[in-house]
């Protein structure tokens, strides 16, 4: 079969997944992929398929993710993560300055970013989804985050038809998922039988079919197209969690006295795991740090959350003091204010708040208890 172009399809073996990790490298990619690192499943450099979860996959539910065999040797048979691909264009500490004392002056030095290629092996339809918001909120508005935009450059978008249903996902109800529909440049889709195990691979844009030029692929069974659509479809009847996303905005909004408010802050511990495994949150804070002996200082990044009582520290004091108003401002910004300030929901189902919340606060529940009027509103707290 000659190389793959834009639109085109082809198997590839199992045998010779290796080949399509030599074609990434060959094209310049360093590979991200799924990798098995104390007890999760998580995002890493790998340089060799035996480095992917072969034969593992996740059982998730409210505060609980755990590893189990599974009864095949699948390379993609688990869900999602503690770890988004957010990581690796808008990292947890950057630094992005040093200034450095010149007489009287300041001389400042960007910090250089090579925005060295990478391939993300392995995204799924609703981290392509955050990928985009993402996209937006750095690179989307007159303020152009530099080294975000010369990482996200460079990165070829290698996705994989989900073939496992999280009990925490509700991608349905987002309109992210199951099925890639947009935003790869390559798809792949996992498909184990009893006597073979194969990968259709979608060719989606230019730099997909130049990173897989040379492929060793062949046309399949006649069936193959419908058999990755059956994926698909199995995962999409499989999602049971839900969320009611009619006019959530105006519902959140509208509802800032709502008492349920009060029952799930007795619960949260503000301990900012939600915000941290999100694939899309994006708060920051900024540090200067001084290079003892020299006359030198440098200026940092690091994730920051909405649940860290000093984030909205104005003239030392904090204008959210209390956990029920942290939370709040985290939902109602996620699946309300994001819309005004995005156009776009900043939810994508992915359930990771779910799963990685320590004690089980499910946001599609909190959702479902505020369209139950209230009896009696509380008083706003700050």
């Amino acid at each position: 079969m000659p190389d793959l172009i834009v639109g085109d399809r082809g198997v590839l073996d199992r045998k010779d997944f290796p080949s399509l990790f030599k074609a990434l490298n060959r094209a310049g990619y360093d590979i991200i992929g799924p990798t098995v690192r104390e007890g999760a499943i998580v995002y890493d450099r790998i340089s060799k398929v035996e480095e992917l979860p072969i034969g593992w996959t996740d059982r998730q539910g409210g505060g609980k993710y755990r590893l189990e065999r599974r009864s095949d040797e699948a390379l993609f048979g688990y869900n999602v993560g503690p770890f988004s691909w957010k990581k690796f264009l808008f990292q947890p500490h950057e630094r992005l300055w040093t200034a450095t004392r010149d007489g009287s002056a300041f001389k400042v030095r960007v910090e250089p970013n090579d925005g060295r290629p990478m391939a993300f092996l392995g995204m799924r339809a609703c981290e392509l989804a955050a990928l985009t918001i993402q996209d937006k909120v750095f690179t989307g508005g007159p303020a152009v985050d530099p080294s975000y935009e010369a990482r996200r450059t460079h990165v070829l978008r290698v996705a994989v038809q989900c073939g496992v249903a999280g009990a925490n996902c509700f991608c349905t109800s987002m309109g992210t998922g199951p099925g890639v529909s947009g935003g790869a440049d390559l798809v792949l889709t996992e498909l184990v039988k009893a006597d073979s195990h194969t990968f259709l691979i979608e060719v989606r844009t230019e730099a997909g079919r130049a990173a897989v030029a040379g492929l060793a692929v062949h046309a399949g069974s006649s069936s193959v197209d419908e058999e990755a659509k059956q994926v698909v479809e199995k995962t999409r009847k499989a999602v049971t969690k839900t969320m009611n996303t009619d006019k959530i905005r105006d519902l959140l909004l509208t509802n800032l006295d709502h008492p349920r408010w009060e029952l799930v802050a007795k619960r949260c511990l503000a301990c900012t795991n939600c915000t941290m495994v999100c694939p899309t949150c994006f708060c920051s804070t900024h540090e200067e740090v001084p290079i003892l002996g020299t006359n030198a200082v440098e200026r940092w990044r690091r994730w920051d959350s909405c649940f860290n009582l000093q984030f909205s520290e104005l003239h030392g004091q904090s204008v959210r003091k209390s956990t029920l108003s942290r939370y709040r401002q985290w939902l109602t910004h996620k699946l309300a204010s994001w819309h005004d300030q995005f156009g776009m929901s900043g939810c994508v189902g992915c359930g990771r708040c779910i799963t990685w919340c320590p004690v089980g606060i499910d946001l599609t529940e909190e959702v479902a208890a505020i369209r139950v009027p209230a009896a009696k509103p509380m008083e706003s707290k700050p």
